[in-house]
C-alpha cells in the first residue's frame, strides 16, 4: 500500500488531486492510502517518516511548502516530494530538498498520470522489507513490514493489522515476535506486538496507534516499552 500525503490549503486543489488519484488507481490497478493536510505546519507537526509520497503545495499561509520540505528532509531522506505550484520558478529551489519534480496548477490529469508513473517506478526500485505468509483461509499474502500497525494473539492464531486490512495467520505471537524483532516491533502486552513507527503517543497505560485506537501497555512491560519508544523516537530525530 503506497502512502500519499497531500499538503494543500486550497480545497478545490485538494479535490482535484483526490480525483486524479482515484482515476489513477482505477486506470492502473493501484491502491493508495491517502491523507490530506491543510498547511505545511500540519504535516511537520509530529512528522514521522511514514509517507512514500508528498504532494506539497508551495504557497501556504502558515508554513510554506519549501520550509516544510526542509524540515521534513531533516528526518526523512526517503519520501518522494513533488511540489504543486502556480509559479515555475520554484522548481529551481526544489533541488535544495531533493524534490523529484513539480506540477503546475491547475494540475492536468495527463501531467499527473505521467508523474505518478515516474513515482511508482522509483518506489519499485526501493528495497522494502516484506513479510510473506499464508492466511487461515489459505490465501497467500505479501505485505510490507512497515505497513503492519500491530499483531494480536487470538487463541490459536494471530491477527495482523495494517492501516487498511486485517489478516489472520495460524501461528503464534512468539514466532511473529522473532520474525519482527529487528524491525522496530515490541511487546506492549503479553498478547500484543506493536510497530513503534505507528505509535503516535501515550495516554496513561495505553499507547495511541496511527489510524485510530489504543493498545494497553501492561505494568510489567511499561518501563521497557517507554525506554524502547524513547530510543526509537530519538534515533529517528522526531518527537513522539
Amino acid at each position: 500500500m503506497i502512502r500519499i500525503g497531500i499538503v494543500e490549503d486550497d480545497q478545490a486543489a485538494i479535490e482535484r488531486l483526490l480525483s486524479h488519484l482515484d482515476r489513477f488507481q482505477r486506470d492502473h490497478g493501484e491502491r493508495f492510502h491517502i491523507g490530506a493536510f491543510r498547511d505545511g505546519a500540519d504535516v511537520i507537526s509530529d512528522y514521522r517518516p511514514d509517507w512514500d509520497v508528498l504532494l506539497l503545495d508551495v504557497q501556504m499561509p502558515r508554513v510554506d511548502g519549501m520550509t516544510a520540505a526542509r524540515r521534513i528532509r531533516e528526518v526523512d531522506s526517503e519520501v518522494i516530494i513533488v511540489f504543486i505550484t502556480s509559479s515555475p520558478h520554484y522548481a529551481v529551489s526544489g533541488y535544495e530538498v531533493d524534490a523529484l519534480s513539480y506540477l503546475l496548477k491547475p494540475v492536468a490529469y495527463a501531467s499527473f498520470e505521467q508523474e505518478m508513473s515516474r513515482i511508482l517506478l522509483r518506489l519499485q526500485r526501493r528495497p522494502r522489507r516484506e513479510l510473506l505468509f499464508t492466511a487461515t483461509d489459505g490465501a497467500h499474502h505479501r505485505i510490507a513490514v512497515d505497513d503492519i500497525r500491530y499483531v494480536e494473539s487470538v487463541r490459536h492464531r494471530v491477527d495482523l493489522y495494517t492501516l487498511d486490512e486485517t489478516f489472520s495467520i495460524a501461528t503464534t505471537l512468539k514466532a511473529m515476535d522473532a520474525e519482527l524483532a529487528e524491525q522496530g516491533f515490541l511487546r506492549c502486552h503479553s498478547g500484543l506486538l506493536v510497530n513503534l513507527r505507528h505509535v503516535t503517543g501515550i495516554d496513561g497505560n495505553d499507547c495511541r496507534i496511527r489510524g485510530g485506537g489504543r493498545l494497553p501497555i501492561s505494568r510489567p512491560r511499561k518501563r521497557e516499552f517507554y525506554a524502547a519508544l524513547a530510543e526509537y523516537v530519538g534515533s529517528r530525530g522526531i518527537s513522539a
